[in-house]
């Protein structure tokens, strides 16, 4: 995809408009001119890294002032102090904000909200988060049964009547969420136990910041210790090493000759600026010496294919599925920018301390110099994971993504296993051709197969969004 392309994504400029020959309009008034400026409140510590940022302490109150881009905001805290942070570290201050209260998760499917309960294993532990439907919500609760040692979760919807009052249980209604929240703390009323103990964030992990700092995509390689070599890819070798003593990040160095350098560091400048909970962060890039280093967020359960292959008989149904969910919200998101992973398979993704799945190495395909990887008549081209537009014409969109994917979700069904294992990648280009598919895996209910399965459409027309694939994979997990 070309940078044009990706800057309209973003909301480039499109060009100088021409001067009217009416008569202009009064200005507006101060109040419609200036931006209204925002209370928000952190929900992290954030240590300032360049002299213009500005430290957060988490529940703290803060004043946004400006907002740079979507990711850096200016912010003044009640000393006066004034810096950038990064948006996703706060949230806006209001009663009505979620947000704000430790029990509420956004970005949380039901299986990764069982297990942060069953960590937690208090009677009455629980957590709110969004449902399957846009604008409802779940209570998910830790439940001990009496006489017993075994436990379950229970999940309560939170509806809404036609006068917009909540509840759970009918003759309880209440004008907000937190006014429902703060009566099943105290009151069972309905439920098998009070709200005792609200869990808060995922192991407290700070997310991933888009760079840096603002604008910061050149890193200076003296800020970076090398601590252990962790793996090999496509362009080099991989080390864990830290950022300024204190980030943990991965570094990619960059073999000469394996890479078209130039073109990427153009690119990258925009990479940084893709920023979502379920991508692999590209934090910047090191251009100054040889080799090229690439710095990235740094993911402690390793690569997606040996996580699977690694715990195999171990995950339950519904954890595979939540791995299916989780990067099919990271490709969602860049579905929504614009932007064509280009290869996306178990081993391009990653796996969080807390086994959150994350995308990584996306677009990087196209800087690949290696004749037997870009050529679809190469030994090293994905054909296992490429629908017929790609490697019959080359021709790449979300949708050859949407296909990869299936294929994708068939590798953690079957925990691991190579697709067309017993298939030269001749065969499978014959095969796929003539209208054959993967068989569905043993682990895979008739409904996820299903999934998988409206992937391959021969046509990419005829294939679901990415957005249309993550509504249903929710409505299935809500019904296990």
């Amino acid at each position: 995809m070309n940078l044009m392309i990706i800057a309209t994504c973003f909301g480039s400029d499109r060009g100088r408009v021409q001067p009217s020959k009416r008569k202009p309009l009064p200005p507006l008034p101060l109040s419609e001119v200036a931006e209204e400026k925002i209370q928000v409140k952190a929900l992290y510590d954030f240590l300032p890294r360049e002299p213009c940022d500005l430290a957060l302490k988490r529940a703290e109150e803060y004043l946004i002032l400006e907002k740079y881009n979507p990711h850096w905001w200016k912010a003044r805290d009640r000393l006066g102090n004034e810096g950038l942070i990064p948006s996703n570290y706060v949230t806006e201050n209001k009663l009505t904000n979620l947000e704000i209260y430790e029990w509420y998760h956004r970005n949380i499917t039901r299986n990764q909200a069982e297990h942060l309960l069953r960590q937690e294993a208090k009677e009455g532990a629980f957590i709110v988060r969004d449902s399957r439907h846009l604008g409802s919500y779940t209570i998910s609760v830790f439940i001990r049964a009496r006489r017993s040692m075994e436990a379950t979760i229970k999940h309560y919807q939170i509806k809404r009547n036609d006068s917009g009052q909540w509840y759970v249980a009918e003759r309880h209604l209440f004008e907000s969420i937190p006014d429902l929240i703060w009566y099943h703390q105290h009151n069972a009323a309905g439920l098998m136990t009070r709200l005792r103990y609200p869990v808060g964030l995922m192991g407290n992990c700070l997310p991933a910041t888009a760079g840096f700092s603002y604008e910061k995509w050149e890193i200076d390689p003296s800020e970076l210790a090398f601590v252990e070599e962790i793996g090999s890819g496509q362009f080099g070798v991989v080390h864990l090493g830290k950022w300024r003593s204190h980030i943990q990040v991965a570094i990619k160095a960059i073999n000469e000759g394996s890479m078209s350098e130039e073109d990427f560091i153009e690119e990258a400048k925009v990479m940084t600026k893709l920023s979502h909970s379920r991508l692999v962060q590209l934090y910047g890039v090191c251009t100054q010496q040889k080799p090229l280093y690439i710095v990235t967020e740094f993911m402690e359960n390793g690569c997606l294919l040996n996580y699977l292959r690694e715990r195999k008989g171990k995950l339950r149904k519904e954890m595979l599925l939540s791995v299916c969910q989780d990067i099919c919200e990271g490709m969602e998101y860049l579905e929504r920018n614009c932007f064509i992973h280009r290869d996306l398979a178990a081993r391009n993704c990653l796996v969080s301390s807390t086994s959150v799945v994350k995308i990584s190495d996306f677009g990087m395909t196209r800087y690949v110099l290696d004749d037997e990887y870009i050529c679809s008549s190469g030994a090293k081209f994905p054909v296992k994971w490429s629908p017929p537009e790609v490697f019959h014409f080359n021709k790449y969109s979300s949708k050859s993504d949407v296909w990869s994917f299936g294929v994708l979700m068939w590798e953690v069904f079957t925990e691991g296993k190579m697709p067309f294992e017993n298939k030269s990648n001749l065969q499978v280009v014959e095969a796929i051709s003539n209208g054959f598919r993967l068989y569905r895996p043993r682990l895979a209910p008739m409904s996820v197969y299903e999934v998988m399965y409206s992937c391959w459409h021969e046509k990419p027309k005829g294939r679901p969004t990415f957005t249309e694939l993550l509504q249903v994979l929710t409505e299935i997990a809500e019904t296990w």
